[in-house]
């Protein structure tokens, strides 16, 4: 791919004045240096004039042609940025101007820096583990099939009425309860829904599946951690007299009728971020949840075995 045809997306938060000002620099850099700036079709992702000269994606773009993504917003920008990129296996580059940005790799006082390192390809990709999910009918039969980068979640759809689900782990049942609803989650989805519904935070090195049950009526409802080639099976018990619904990622979402049944498995398509500095996920920790290390006293001695 030569210079000339390098093919940049440009994803930004529509609606946010600082995510569309940041897209403008980023557009006109990127043209400047002789890249090519995409935008999504999807006008909730992107609000720039159009005498900036760009071109749409799926409109003699095709995600295939797409370098790298640049993604200006929050992490829920970046998740949408994931699901036009899924395709096409594109790297992600998030710039935060949300709020906690834990996919985001520089902030917003950073455009310049990661326009540079793009237009420099002087950047390292990184790959984050995603779930393939399927939903299955009361007669096993395969309805629906998603991904997620954070988390799948099994959630009870009336209010008023309790979700009673048989959980199983590789084809062996592990247990029966009512609840709210039931998340599986990634490493990268465990600062996310996981976190708040009470789960672990999960190292990005570490590969692993989260499962937290949220609110089950039951004396053991334990978050586990468990092997990253793991099935989970979550099945919505045919007593049930209401309906529950299977989200991914908060983005998208299906109907489950009594005696579904949702399976959750490691994807064999993970999710290419990328990544300017070296990433040390305690700095991040305490960086985005404003952790007190007032006491640290510096670096500790090192342990010979």
């Amino acid at each position: 791919m030569t210079d000339a045809t390098r093919n940049i997306l440009v994803v930004a938060h529509a609606h946010r004045d600082e995510t569309v000002a940041g897209a403008r620099r980023v557009i006109a850099a990127l043209r400047a240096a002789g890249a090519r700036p995409v935008l999504p079709g999807d006008p909730d992702l992107v609000a720039v004039a159009p005498d900036l000269d760009t071109e749409i994606l799926g409109r003699g773009v095709d995600i295939t042609d797409i370098e790298v993504a640049i993604v200006l917003g929050g992490d829920g920008t970046i998740l949408r940025a994931a699901e036009l990129s899924r395709d096409g296996a594109v790297p992600i580059l998030g710039i935060n101007m949300g709020h906690v940005g834990f996919l985001a790799e520089l902030e917003a006082d950073d455009i310049d820096e990661a326009i540079g390192r793009v237009i420099d390809r002087d950047y390292e990709i990184h790959e984050r583990m995603a779930l393939a999910v399927e939903v299955r009918d009361a007669d096993g039969e395969v309805v629906y099939r998603t991904w997620a980068l954070n988390e799948a979640t099994v959630e009870k759809a009336a209010r008023e009425r309790m979700l009673e689900v048989m959980i199983e782990i590789d084809d062996r049942p592990l247990s029966t309860f009512g609840c709210d609803g039931v998340v599986v989650a990634t490493p990268t989805g465990s600062t996310a829904y996981n976190f708040s519904a009470g789960g672990p935070v999960v190292w990005p090195s570490v590969e692993a599946i989260c499962l937290v049950p949220l609110s089950a009526h039951a004396l053991f409802a334990r978050p586990l951690v468990l092997g990253p080639d793991t099935t989970v099976m979550i099945d919505v018990l045919r007593r049930n007299q209401g309906v529950g619904v299977l989200w991914c990622d908060g983005r998208r979402s299906h109907d489950l009728p009594a005696g579904a049944t949702v399976l959750v498995r490691r994807s064999q398509r993970p999710v290419r971020l990328a990544r300017l500095h070296p990433s040390v996920f305690t700095d991040r920790l305490v960086r985005k949840f404003q952790l007190p290390v007032s006491g640290w006293r510096g670096d500790a001695p090192k342990v010979t075995p």
